[in-house]
Order: C-alpha cells, then structure tokens, then sequence
C-alpha cells in the first residue's frame, strides 16, 4: 500500500502540496487529476524519492520514502533526462546497469512495439518518440509501483492507443499504477481508483464508480475545477492531435 500522510510540499513562498493524506490499495491503477499547479507532479516526485516533504510522511509498503523504496518504483517524467549523443539501446543498458529489475529483452520487445530504432539517436527523436522511449524504459522494469507523469502529452493519436495499450499490458497482480493526466475521455476506462487534486489540496479521491456516481469522468472533471479549466484540457487535447 502506498499511503500519504499529512503530506506538506513548499517552495519558498509557494505550496506546492498542502496536508494531503491518501491511501492506495496495491494492485489498483489510479488516476492523478487536476489543471496546471495542482501538485501532481510534486506529488510524483515525493513518491519517486526525487524530492522530500516539507512535512508529512509517505511510505510504501510500510517503509518510508528512500533508497529501499526507490528500488519498487518505476517513474515516467514529463521531461527528457537522455544526453542528445546517446543511442537508443545505451539508455537501454544504462538502466540495466542501473536498476536490478529492467528487462532488457522486454525493452527490446517495447522499442519494437513502438516502432523505435535501437540504434538512433537522442537528438534524432521526436517528442513523441521520446515519450514513447520513456514509457518503455519504465514499462521494463519489474517495479511494485508505476508512475506515469502526463504520459499521453505532446503525442499523436496513434501514439496514444499505444501507450494506453503499453500501459495496460503492463499492469500485473499486486501491481499499483499511477498516472498523470488532463485528457480524461482517454482513460477513464482504463481506471479504477480517482484522485482530484486542486492548488495542491486534496479534493476527493476513492473507487472510480463511486465517485462518479453515474456521471462520466469528464463530467465530474467539469464539476470539480470548472468550465474554463475543461475547455483548457480540450484544446490541449486537440492540439496534440
């Protein structure tokens, strides 16, 4: 179980996360909603080990944050964190140098997936084939938790199904996934426990059906930050399409 409690993140004069307590049950792939500035992000950050609460705790499996937990979570960030001169497969072998639990064989098995060429690279890739890089990266390894930072941004349609498919085919027993995202309409079937973040407060979170009590995703999303905020997260959509 992954559990936040009383969790407090600032920046200087900004609160990025204020008091937030949460429980995740294992085996569950949850979704981390809110616009812009809600935390989801820092959030990512504190559970991966990259960052450390202003106050709170969070814990994994009954341990605390740190370098035992750092090896059962796997994290997809938004940013690129690749040297331009590397090759595809180096990324490869660095994380099997790296993490005891990459797959190499099923990073293989991704790169062809996703149609990327071992032997390009980093400068010569696309946004989107960077994405897809970093989703297979992180879907190699044999991780308890999977984080998946706005993984369906900047990319294609195409591009999309397959990284919900990825994702899906990665899901195991005991397995928690975590994911980020604006674009509601694109995986509201693929989930089963929501999460609402809102200026770094937390608004509701619990069973998908619960919570939504007949209302779509999206319609909920509508209710929670507003018009403007869905009309923001559709142009989005529409642009990266």
């Amino acid at each position: 179980m992954l559990e936040l409690n009383h969790v407090t993140k600032k920046y200087l004069r900004r609160t990025a996360l204020d008091d937030v307590s949460l429980a995740l049950e294992p085996g569950r792939t949850c979704l981390l909603l809110g616009p812009n500035g809600s935390g989801k992000t820092t959030m990512m950050k504190l559970i991966a080990g990259l960052s450390r609460p202003t106050s709170g705790e969070i814990t994994l499996e009954g341990l605390p944050i740190g370098r035992e937990t750092k090896a059962r979570v796997a994290y997809m960030p938004t940013e690129n964190y690749f040297y331009n001169y590397m090759l595809v497969r180096d990324i490869g072998k660095y994380y099997a140098d790296f993490f005891q639990d990459f797959d190499p064989r099923r990073f293989d098995s991704l790169l062809n997936q996703m149609e990327l060429d071992p032997q390009d690279r980093i400068r010569q890739l696309s946004s989107g084939m960077a994405a897809k890089l970093r989703l297979s990266l992180t879907l190699s390894r044999d991780a308890k938790l999977m984080m998946f930072d706005e993984p369906l941004n900047g990319v294609d349609i195409l591009t999309r199904t397959q990284t919900i498919d990825a994702i899906l085919a990665g899901r195991r027993e005991g397995r928690t996934m975590l994911i980020s995202t604006h674009l509601v309409d694109e995986l509201e079937d693929v989930v089963d426990t929501t999460v609402f973040l809102k200026k770094g407060q937390l608004v509701m979170a619990g069973d998908k059906r619960e919570i939504c009590a007949g209302r779509t995703l999206k319609e909920l999303y509508i209710e929670v930050y507003g018009h403007a905020s869905a009309e923001a997260a559709g142009e989005e959509a529409r642009r990266d399409a």
